[in-house]
């Protein structure tokens, strides 16, 4: 009976080949591929955390500034203009103007008249009128600088939290497609191994046969 047996040989070690492959410890690819794309957030964590931060403070910070200049305009103005002081050359102009207005007075004949009184008093008022616009001016520039500044601050914060939600994304479609690899890879070993297993006695069987029906018994 030994012959027979040796004609079943190849198709038994086939079927044994499919079996140990079916119940042989095996990593999964994509288990083994999310432990490495799992540690990029936190790798990465430390050069958005920042701006990530830094964009969600001065983004509150701007809807507060937003806020009051639509509903507290009044109050804003007020507390901007309470800070004026007249300007190091507001002296020097309000003298040189009024200078100018009394020498024009003279050489009229009206220094010294209601007339003229009227007229420094109007030079005086515009020299002041100017400085204090001036101040006011210089004040909306630095606010609005600052507003410019908290908003490109705020872009920073937004592009690293949307850089990093993207990246986010990525890792998990690439796990997704990790997986699916992983899945469709294993159907198909399986599918492999029952026909290694099912072919392996099929033709086992067979072989065992033909050396019977050879007389090699």
């Amino acid at each position: 009976m030994a012959f027979p047996l040796a004609g079943a040989i190849p198709g038994i070690a086939s079927a044994a080949g499919g079996l140990a492959n079916m119940f042989w410890p095996k990593k999964d690819p994509a288990k083994e591929a999310g432990n490495y794309l799992d540690q990029i957030p936190g790798a990465m964590a430390p050069y958005y955390s920042p701006y990530m931060k830094m964009g969600r403070k001065e983004l509150g910070n701007l809807v507060d500034e937003y806020g009051n200049l639509v509903g507290n305009t009044g109050d804003i103005y007020n507390k901007l203009a309470s800070g004026y002081t007249q300007s190091p050359g507001y002296q020097r102009a309000l003298q040189e103007a009024l200078q100018a207005g009394g020498n024009a007075a003279a050489a009229g004949g009206l220094l010294g008249t209601p007339m003229n009184q009227e007229q420094q008093m109007g030079i005086a008022q515009d020299i002041a009128s100017k400085d204090f616009n001036n101040y006011l001016q210089s004040v909306l520039d630095l606010y609005g600088q600052g507003l410019q500044g908290e908003q490109g601050l705020e872009n920073q914060g937004y592009e690293a939290n949307t850089g990093f939600a993207n990246m986010l994304g990525q890792i998990q479609g690439q796990k997704a497609q990790n997986a699916y690899n992983s899945a469709s890879g294993q159907n198909q070993a399986m599918g492999t191994n029952l026909g290694n297993i099912f072919g392996g006695f099929g033709q086992a069987f067979q072989g065992y046969n033909d050396a019977k029906n050879y007389g090699y018994y």
